[in-house]
């Protein structure tokens, strides 16, 4: 019983960490200035997306978010792709 409340409660700690981080991205994303800082503020936004939603499947024991994870960090990967292809050819 005591070592459950412990483990909820770093899962609460670590979700918390994870959501400032995506705070932090969302913030980079839109302030930019340059396509760099967008990318690397998609690729932060994707990880940390990601891990949130596999500590909440974990503290909650809901295992649909698993699926959810996977699905955000394979759109974050389509958008690195499409934003570093759409660099290199120039079009802004």
């Amino acid at each position: 019983m005591h070592v459950d409340v412990v483990v909820d409660g770093a899962l609460t700690v670590v979700a918390v960490v994870l959501l400032a981080g995506i705070v932090a991205g969302l913030w980079r994303a839109v302030a930019g200035p340059t396509t760099a800082d967008r990318l690397t503020a998609f690729v932060l936004l994707g990880t940390t997306g990601t891990a949130l939603l596999l500590v909440l499947a974990a503290a909650a024991d809901l295992p649909p978010l698993r699926d959810t994870a996977l699905t955000v960090v394979a759109l974050a990967t389509v958008v690195v792709l499409v934003l570093r292809s759409r660099d290199r050819r120039g079009d802004r």
